[in-house]
């Protein structure tokens, strides 16, 4: 092999690893919460339009300031609603957080293999599957009952001992906080 060969073989390989981390970082959130930052890897691969949402609606400054309006202790806790749900918007109102969505016309379903464990992020949605829009939520454990049911977009990688911390609801009315715990921000790496 030449010189010239190894040299080139080492400038592709640099590139590749260089360009598999530019990959990688762009897929990566930061969800702050009060208690401490949560990193968040989202799958582009398998729910593209979601995670493509999820960006458009963070990187735009629109979760900020939204509270997390359904918490249930053992399973999961529920955010994103940037209409009725945002804390420092006019159109803030805790008994209609979780009806709301955004602008935005609703997404088509992408149920995946994907299963909803501990830490796995997943659009909510009404009863109808193509009814997504900007809500998701965090399972604090498993939830195999939503496997295929539900769009899993990504998943917490650290901090989920912060995520562990958000407010509990009231478990007689389906989790609904009373003075909620609220996104302080959410943006890309």
């Amino acid at each position: 092999m030449t010189i010239m060969n190894r040299l080139l073989i080492r400038i592709l390989i640099l590139f590749f690893l260089i360009t598999n981390q530019s990959i990688a970082q762009e897929n990566i959130m930061i969800l702050k919460l009060k208690d401490g930052d949560v990193k968040i890897e989202l799958f582009p691969d398998v729910a593209p339009n979601h995670v493509k949402r999820i960006k458009e609606l963070a990187d735009n400054g629109k979760y900020d300031n939204v509270v997390f309006h359904r918490v249930i202790d053992g399973f999961m806790a529920q955010t994103g609603d940037v209409k009725f749900g945002n804390s420092s918007s006019n159109d803030f109102d805790l008994g209609r957080a979780g009806m709301g969505g955004s602008d935005l016309p609703d997404l088509q379903q992408e149920f995946s293999k994907l299963p909803h464990d501990r830490g796995t992020l997943s659009m909510a949605r009404s009863s109808d599957p193509n009814s997504a829009n900007s809500q998701f939520f965090i399972c604090f454990k498993p939830a195999p009952f939503l496997d295929n049911q539900y769009t899993v977009f990504g998943k917490v990688v650290e901090g989920m001992e912060y995520v562990d911390k958000i407010k509990r609801g009231d478990e007689s009315n389906n989790g609904s906080v009373s003075d909620p715990d609220k996104i302080i921000s959410f943006k890309s790496l």
